[in-house]
């Protein structure tokens, strides 16, 4: 133990090994995330494997829903039981072997059915979701008895940025090794896939699902070697889920007491909503602004994962020098402004009224066009605040959450984020068929945002303390 430092929770905070270790819990989750559920997997099994990508992407918004709502009636259970018992790497060792499991079972998932069949594919899909959460859940629980207070926001950045060093390597191995291969006529390019894989029957497109889950495996190990965890209680199971159970009530009963947080849980149902939906809507936007193909779009997603691993770091930095509460403003505020910058792009036109023209001005394949540069070069910059204010909302919930019920507390913190997950699509949504205009359906969400940021300034950066306690 590093005993010249103390933690959120009041005690002395691990060793740098111990903390840092912790980190790698991010960079094992995180490649899953950005492989399989942003760029290649979901958008292969929407358009491929349904075959229509308007029922694909609504079996997508059900198992998002499905998986939300048993989130919903057992997070906050789950959390309160690990508070009781004080251990969270059971947890984590459970929750990473199913989604192990669930993702090499994912090279199963072909068209046609021809191998798993679709029933199955969602079953799967859905089951590694909810384990995703939970285990998402009882690792950021882990943040307050394990950070130094001075370096709290540092490590929840540089957690993020492992993560998406990760996506990142991970990503370019696929573009190079399985994707692009035979598709240009590059010298640094193999010939054909590497390993045999078959591009025409999706081969590069199922093999991330087993990538994703050997390396989530691999990179979990430091936290469970070397990360400290809580000693285990003496009581039986049966008694602790009893307590858990009785604590989740009482948490309710006095929750005039944790007004401050529910107020912040509040504020961060809107912004992370806006912010996600910028994300997940900003391929989709230049994909129809540009017709950009997978190729493009996954060189796109390879760079802005650079950039969030940057702006996971930087924001890390901020949150300790100016407070998360104030790092979460400018992450929210600045990720609005960058909005309404990407919206104002057309194939030919740029800030609204700025007209460039729509001619190549090199001879690259990809971003050939001055509209298209501008685009990508103004995505980096979201993709920057956007990482950095994942990063501070999760510090702020470690500054605000009473150590003792840490894990409860971030089940809701979890919550928060699945629990109106359907507001960013449905807004854009909206507002895209009522204007007829992508343009003004992908900036709704800066609605989303400023809710969110109003909300936050009713919230103080103070932690809170156990009702009832002296």
């Amino acid at each position: 133990m590093n005993t010249n430092a103390v933690s959120l929770a009041g005690t002395p905070a691990a060793s740098p090994l111990g903390y840092f270790s912790w980190t790698f819990g991010q960079g094992a989750r995180d490649p899953y995330y950005i492989l399989v559920i942003i760029y290649i997997f979901y958008p292969y099994f929407s358009n491929t494997v349904v075959g229509d990508p308007v029922r694909g992407q609504s079996l997508i918004g059900y198992i998002t829903a499905a998986a939300g709502f048993v989130l919903a009636i057992t997070a906050p259970f789950l959390g309160a039981i690990a508070d009781k018992d004080g251990r969270r790497k059971p947890w984590l060792v459970g929750t990473v072997a199913v989604m192990t499991l669930g993702a090499l079972g994912l090279w199963f998932v072909e068209p046609e059915e021809r191998g798993l069949s679709l029933a199955m594919s969602v079953a799967i899909l859905f089951i590694i979701k909810v384990c995703f959460t939970v285990s998402e859940v009882f690792h950021n629980a882990m943040l307050p008895s394990i950070a130094p207070v001075t370096r709290v926001g540092l490590i929840s950045g540089l957690a993020f940025s492992l993560g998406n060093v990760g996506g990142l390597l991970l990503m370019l191995f696929v573009l190079l090794a399985f994707a692009m291969p035979g598709t240009q006529p590059w010298a640094f390019l193999p010939e054909a896939p590497l390993f045999g894989i078959d591009q025409s029957a999706h081969e590069h497109n199922r093999i991330v699902g087993p990538i994703a889950g050997v390396w989530m495996l691999l990179f979990t190990l430091p936290v469970l070697f070397f990360t400290p965890d809580g000693k285990a209680s003496a009581k039986p199971m049966i008694q602790l889920a009893r307590e858990g159970m009785r604590d989740v009530l009482q948490t309710l009963k006095h929750v005039r007491h944790y007004a401050n947080i529910a107020r912040y849980l509040l504020a961060r149902m809107f912004f992370i909503d806006g912010m996600v939906g910028v994300l997940t809507f900003g391929g989709v936007y230049a994909s129809g602004t540009f017709g950009w193909d997978t190729t493009t779009l996954l060189i796109f997603g390879l760079c802005t994962s650079a950039s969030a691993m940057f702006g996971a770091y930087v924001g890390g930095r901020l949150d300790d020098r100016v407070g998360s509460i104030r790092a979460l403003q400018i992450a929210i505020g600045t990720s609005s402004v960058v909005l309404l910058t990407l919206v104002s792009v057309q194939p030919d036109t740029i800030l609204y009224v700025v007209n460039v023209g729509s001619e190549p001005v090199w001879s690259s394949p990809y971003f050939a066009t001055l509209p298209e540069i501008f685009y990508f070069c103004t995505n980096q910059v979201f993709a920057m605040f956007f990482v950095t204010g994942l990063s501070a909302s999760r510090t702020l919930m470690a500054r605000i959450s009473p150590p003792e019920m840490a894990t409860q507390f971030f089940g809701l913190f979890a919550l928060s984020a699945t629990v109106t997950a359907f507001l960013a699509p449905l807004l854009v949504a909206t507002a895209t068929d009522i204007f007829e205009s992508q343009r003004i359906g992908f900036g709704s969400l800066a609605l989303l945002m400023i809710i969110g940021a109003v909300l936050l300034l009713k919230v103080k950066e103070e932690q809170a303390t156990v009702a009832g306690s002296s």
